[in-house]
């Protein structure tokens, strides 16, 4: 139910998600209005099937609602109701579009936290020249300590080894600087900690490092690092937007950009949205993927994927083996 385009848009990705992927989908919304939707997009064989089901809600978090509020005062929203369905274990991961920060607050109210983390850390992909790394946190937590940096770092690693595939991630912390000295005291504090928690930690890396693939993760507090992707994006859509514009300059311009365009795609697919999926809320006790607002059904269907392959990946279980071998080389609070 929520999103720019919902809910035609999420349920149009979860019919492409049953279709394309090896999941089971429950859609958990306004019973009426998800059946219609699913009509539209060509669902009810699957629903017929079982391959998707609907769970219904009475209520909607409205994206200007008070977070916190909103999802302790509408226990039948649909945000909270997909929450407690995997807190129950009637399915294995949530993903919305909604209100991001009503999403985290029903899933720490409800999932509550794994065992020792002391804050949860949205983590998302980016696209690098050699394919893509990891950043987190990119907004949930704005204000942070040295410890918590320490354990996006360890969450971090966790994720990458199984949804990157790598052996040995590369941890890097974002600073105003590469060298050890470079950053503000929870940066520099927080640079001594990772140093010892058995982790291959490259060091500081600046922004300008993340796209050129330095570090397979990089940990950040949760203000500069949503302050880095937002300017990412924006600067993607500003060179695309200035590729176009000269390009239609003049007739050697044009033929010029006709040629290209195959190239063009290849980077627009590189750096779209919809290839990542949104982002994942590390360090609660269940699985929840954020997905973009504006998300449209295959930037659905990847952020189903992403769920999908934390669930049976158990990431859980990685984290938490993860924190609990890193605790006594961090220091409480």
């Amino acid at each position: 139910m929520g999103g720019d385009h919902a809910p035609a848009e999420p349920v149009a990705g979860a019919v492409l998600s049953a279709s394309e992927l090896d999941v089971e989908i429950t859609l958990v919304g306004q019973e009426p209005i998800v059946r219609a939707a699913l009509t539209a997009a060509g669902g009810d064989s699957l629903l017929a099937s079982g391959r998707l089901s609907i769970v219904h809600a009475d209520d909607v978090i409205a994206m200007d609602e008070h977070a916190a509020s909103a999802a302790r005062s509408k226990p039948n929203s649909s945000l909270v109701v997909a929450t407690t369905i995997v807190k129950e274990g009637r399915t294995d991961a949530i993903v919305t579009a909604g209100h991001s920060g009503a999403a985290m607050a029903a899933a720490l109210f409800t999932l509550g936290r794994i065992r020792s983390v002391e804050r949860p850390a949205l983590a998302t992909y980016f696209p690098t020249i050699g394919g893509r790394c990891i950043v987190l946190d990119i907004g949930a937590n704005a204000d942070c300590r040295p410890t918590y940096l320490a354990q996006f770092a360890v969450m971090g690693d966790a994720f990458a080894r199984l949804t990157l595939g790598l052996d040995q991630p590369r941890i890097g912390l974002l600073s105003n600087g590469e060298e050890e000295s470079k950053g503000n005291q929870v940066t520099r504090e927080a640079h001594q900690l990772l140093r010892g928690l058995g982790l291959h930690f490259v060091g500081n890396v600046e922004g300008k490092d993340i796209p050129a693939g330095i570090a397979d993760v990089v940990v950040s507090d949760g203000f500069s690092g949503n302050v880095a992707i937002k300017m990412a994006e924006g600067m993607a859509k500003l060179c695309f937007d200035l590729v176009r514009r000269e390009a239609s300059r003049s007739l050697p311009t044009k033929l010029g950009g006709l040629l290209m365009r195959p190239a063009f795609r290849g980077v627009r697919k590189h750096l779209d949205y919809e290839e990542y999926g949104g982002a994942i809320l590390l360090g609660v006790d269940g699985v929840v993927v954020v997905a973009h607002g504006r998300s449209n059904a295959r930037a659905i269907r990847s952020a189903v994927r992403v769920a999908a392959q934390c669930a049976a990946g158990g990431i859980i279980d990685r984290i938490r083996d993860g924190i609990q071998s890193s605790l006594s080389a961090l220091p409480r609070g």
